[in-house]
């Protein structure tokens, strides 16, 4: 993102769960028009429905309660269905079926993309569990109607409202059972429990259902960060009600919107530091290569003098704050560190963006580097060097300064 750019956050504050519901009566509060919703949504060939989203007052606070209805010729269905999964008349469907109403339909192409990877997401969970290939999944809670319309219409209302980022810490954690379409299971349920594997939680004395199947893929599928960057100015909130009444603390989802106009090349990493003394540099490289294939921004190694005199390596991680455990499960599974120093710090980027330009040994991309929508710095990716210089037999070195003015001189 350029400097001086609007960045907008969307933040969840999870007290009482989240569901497909829930976070779709959100997103209208914050001022997607449930109208548009109900008119664009139409274009997914799915059976008569409505969304419903109704202004009500709970537990002395204000806020809104959504729900999807489902008609049909001689009744119709009223589903308040966050958390419950118990529902005599739904109609499973495969992985493959919702795709297909997705990508038929004439939504914008982000929404299409967001609801495909959070049925993904669902998709594999279930398959995990059960231990069967992912096209053998049968949907069935997330696969009826109104979890499709509920799913697809929160990616719709992500899209309308121009959000860049979503935040969120955690999200609460039940306890006792629940019934789903295949029987008793503990609470959550163990599709919830797979696709919010890593993800923060806090377990509360409620004995019901907080967070479903549906809320977890789509709070999973969208989280970008713990909370909003630093700086960041709250411009609209809205409180969410869910269908069930809690022992202990209101059945409430709180969905903030934040805009940032600081220089949005700027952002905080965490960096993870180890001194290594008694593994070989070989294992080194390894888990060098390893913590760049799980999301490492950035690993490079420092040759250090250590007590004794021995020689050694500092190691050194640039990473996510969200990827904090994987990267330091990696680091002392891969290596013989006792330890790892952390510190969260700020850097500031440059916009990246590529272009490929043409030489006489073939094309080449240049890996741009922007400030305030000007140019800083340009280079060519060495690989595509090497394989045109590889394929005309020339040094590398000839493509590389070839592109390189050809980039420049336009």
């Amino acid at each position: 993102m350029l400097c001086g750019t609007m960045k907008k956050t969307l933040h969840f504050e999870s007290i009482g769960g989240a569901s497909g519901d829930m976070i779709l009566g959100a997103l209208v509060g914050l001022g997607v028009s449930v109208e548009e919703l109900n008119e664009e949504l139409k274009s997914l060939n799915v059976d008569p429905f409505e969304i419903v989203v109704d202004e009500i007052v709970e537990q002395g606070m204000s806020g809104v309660r959504g729900k999807v209805v489902l008609h049909d010729h001689h009744h119709h269905h009223d589903h308040d269905h966050d958390h419950d999964h118990d529902h005599g008349h739904h109609h499973g469907r495969h992985l493959s079926t919702i795709q297909k109403l997705i990508e038929e339909s004439a939504l914008p192409a982000g929404a299409k993309t967001r609801a495909a990877e959070v049925f993904q997401k669902i998709g594999e969970a279930e398959a995990a569990i059960h231990g069967v290939d992912i096209e053998k999944i049968h949907f069935h809670e997330v696969g009826s109607m109104d979890s499709i319309v509920d799913i697809v219409g929160c990616c719709l209302a992500l899209e309308k409202l121009g959000v860049d980022a979503v935040s969120i810490r955690d999200l609460p954690q039940g306890h006792g059972t629940i019934e789903c379409a295949h029987g008793t299971y503990p609470n959550p349920a163990p599709a919830t429990l797979r696709i919010l594997e890593g993800f923060p939680v806090q377990d509360v004395d409620e004995p019901f259902e907080l967070v479903t199947p549906t809320g977890a893929a789509l709070v999973a599928s969208w989280r970008t960060a713990e909370a909003p960057a630093s700086g960041s100015r709250a411009v609209k909130t809205a409180y969410s009600f869910g269908h069930r009444q809690l022992n202990g603390r209101p059945n409430l989802l709180r969905a903030t919107l934040y805009e940032s106009a600081e220089d949005q090349t700027a952002d905080e990493v965490l960096v993870l530091e180890c001194n290594l003394d008694d593994t070989t540099p070989e294992l080194v490289g390894c888990l060098f290569d390893k913590l760049l294939e799980d999301g490492a921004l950035d690993v490079f190694t420092t040759p250090v003098q250590m007590k004794k005199q021995r020689a050694g390596i500092l190691l050194t991680v640039l990473c996510l704050s969200e990827d904090r455990g994987k990267m330091i499960d990696l680091i002392f599974s891969e290596s013989t560190t006792f330890g790892i120093r952390e510190r969260l710090e700020k850097r500031t980027v440059l916009e990246r963006g590529f272009q490929t330009v043409e030489t006489p040994y073939g094309d080449v991309r240049i890996k741009i580097g922007k400030r305030g929508g000007e140019v800083v710095t340009a280079s060519p990716e060495i690989e595509d060097c090497r394989k045109c210089a590889a394929e005309s037999g020339v040094p590398v070195r000839n493509v590389y300064d070839s592109a390189l003015s050809k980039f420049n001189n336009g």
